[in-house]
């Protein structure tokens, strides 16, 4: 059950939930690990991002040895900025960014991306005048599932985990929050079903944030940044 509390800033991730990302950082695992030696199915690649890139490399390519796996992350960065030309934001990011700050909720962004990454990312987005607040790997040593990256998010906010909500498209975005005491709201768009996030602890779950940005005021974010009650809201919203 959500939060009753107030809300007083909604986290976000951005790879996958606000830009359109995913699929090139599969593309660049893909091909840095067929590279190195280590191929990996494509879909155990997918099932994967979002996690910790040493977490990530653990799960598709287990037992390759340290100085090959090192090699793989370098050339994951350098082919997917090659690719980040075809970057861009998803539908409604901009807007729904710039309506929660109109509300005089902060907005945080919560990644754990490289600062070189975070960077293209931020360009693409081109919102930071509605940004509160931003975090990136150089804040922690681990990134999701560990709750680590949501803390640092919040102690930046100034806020407690009662007071946030956070916003994200797979399972680890989810079990973060939840490891941090933070309700969760879920979108379909990294290829994760609204089965699994629910399961993973998101109280809803819409097809987009264009969907979210649609129902703002009768989601969660809406509801308690009334003040509301905060109780779950129905099912997916498309």
């Amino acid at each position: 059950m959500a939060s009753e509390s107030p809300l007083r800033a909604v986290l976000f991730d951005i790879d996958g939930t606000l830009v359109d990302s995913n699929y090139l950082h599969i593309d660049a695992w893909d091909r840095a690990l067929a590279e190195v030696d280590a191929p990996a199915p494509v879909w155990k690649i997918h099932r994967s991002i979002g996690m910790d890139s040493k977490k990530l490399l653990e799960a598709v390519a287990g037992g390759v040895p340290e100085e090959t796996t090192s090699r793989a992350k370098e050339l994951h960065s350098d082919y997917y900025k090659e690719a980040a030309g075809r970057l861009r934001p998803f539908d409604g990011a901009q807007e729904l960014i710039r309506a929660i700050d109109a509300r005089g909720i902060r907005v945080v962004l919560a990644t754990s991306a490289p600062e070189d990454e975070l960077a293209i990312l931020r360009g693409v987005l081109d919102v930071d005048d509605a940004v509160s607040e931003v975090t990136s790997s150089g804040d922690v040593g681990t990134a999701k599932p560990e709750p680590d990256i949501i803390e640092v998010a919040l102690g930046k906010a100034g806020v407690q985990p009662g007071e946030a909500v956070m916003v994200g498209d797979s399972v680890w975005d989810v079990q973060a929050a939840g490891r941090a005491g933070v309700t969760a709201i879920g979108v379909l768009t990294g290829g994760v079903s609204e089965a699994e996030l629910r399961d993973a602890g998101a109280e809803e779950v819409y097809q987009d944030v264009a969907a979210l940005l649609e129902a703002l005021n009768e989601s969660l974010i809406g509801r308690r940044g009334r003040g509301g009650t905060g109780e779950a809201g129905p099912g997916i919203s498309y």
